[in-house]
């Protein structure tokens, strides 16, 4: 499974790294390894750069030579240019099955930031299970799938696409679509894995078939930050609910509830429902945090009111500083 922290990093295209088109076959990509890593091996060339130039053609081909890094790396778009600053969109790789694998900090030493930010968390160690040398049990496979938070709440049962890269008889990289119907459960959480006995890859001879890992994911949501069981929302609120107290509505994944707001809150103040966040054991809580929004003097009425406001209340908020 890959994943990204967030980092802006540079983007590297591959294809012209290893002069390539993007419909290379598998041997296209062997060939233009060996030419390359000939021409710029640190040992024989006499360029410059060889050994810079070496370790990026090296790491073009870790990636392209896998059908699994390569749909990934693909997915990102043609368009790109390398050398431009790159973000991975958010959930770029989901939908994807890919097999074990996985590097180490060590394995990933000798590439860029590019590649440890698409690769390095990949993190899947799957091994085959051998009776004989005839007989193994199928890879497990990984896939990241998004689904909507309120699935958490009530428990549903989705169809879920996937893609699977892998090669034609020609060597062609291909992606092939299938459709599952998975049940979600009430109360999983960001991160939990759903398993799917028997949805991997077939075993040799009288070996199993592997197994289906989903890792769920939420789709971003309006109202909510997700941290564990626990919700995170900013609720608008008008000063004189802050000023004078009230009690007002509020969302929530199964419905409105009535959240009642301390006399002389402020913006920024957090409360509590208790019992409102994702269902488990326990269940988790929703912090709201207040925002206070000032109605806009758009009108004679209102501008008279805060005038008036001005007059009365005598009030400077910048008093601490000095000012």
């Amino acid at each position: 499974m890959f994943q990204q922290d967030g980092a802006v990093v540079e983007y590297k295209d591959y294809y012209k790294i290893m002069n390539l088109k993007r419909d290379a076959s598998q041997d296209d990509i062997k060939r233009a390894y060996r030419k390359l890593a000939r021409k710029y091996h640190p040992d024989i060339s006499k360029e410059s750069d060889a050994e810079a130039k070496f370790k990026e053609v090296g790491e073009a081909y870790e990636v392209l030579k896998d059908p699994e890094k390569r749909a990934a790396y693909d997915h990102l778009g043609p368009n790109l240019k390398g050398g431009q600053d790159f973000h991975p969109p958010p959930n770029w790789n989901s939908g994807f099955e890919f097999s074990g694998g996985g590097f180490t900090q060590a394995d990933l030493s000798g590439y860029s930031d590019f590649f440890e930010e698409l690769f390095g968390r990949q993190g899947r160690n799957t091994q085959a299970t051998y009776g004989s040398q005839l007989n193994a049990r199928g890879q497990d496979h990984h896939a990241k799938v998004i689904v909507e938070l309120e699935d958490a709440f009530h428990g549903v049962t989705r169809s879920i696409s996937l893609q699977s890269p892998e090669l034609d008889e020609h060597g062609q990289m291909r992606v092939i679509n299938r459709t599952l119907n998975v049940k979600i459960p009430k109360g999983i959480k960001e991160g939990q894995q759903i398993r799917l006995m028997g949805q991997g890859t077939s075993g040799m001879g009288l070996g199993e078939k592997g197994d289906l890992y989903l890792e769920i994911h939420f789709k971003s949501h309006q109202f909510y930050r997700v941290e564990g069981r626990d919700l995170h929302m900013q609720l608008p609120v008008t000063p004189w609910e802050v000023a004078l107290g009230a009690t007002v509505k509020a969302p929530t994944p199964n419905g409105n509830v009535d959240l009642k707001i301390p006399t002389g809150s402020n913006s920024g103040n957090k409360l509590r429902l208790k019992g409102r966040g994702i269902p488990g054991n326990p269940v988790g809580d929703i912090y709201v945090t207040l925002s206070v929004i000032v109605p806009p003097a758009n009108n004679e009425q209102a501008k008279v009111i805060y005038q008036e406001m001005a007059n009365k209340l005598a009030f400077n908020p910048r008093i601490g500083m000095g000012v």
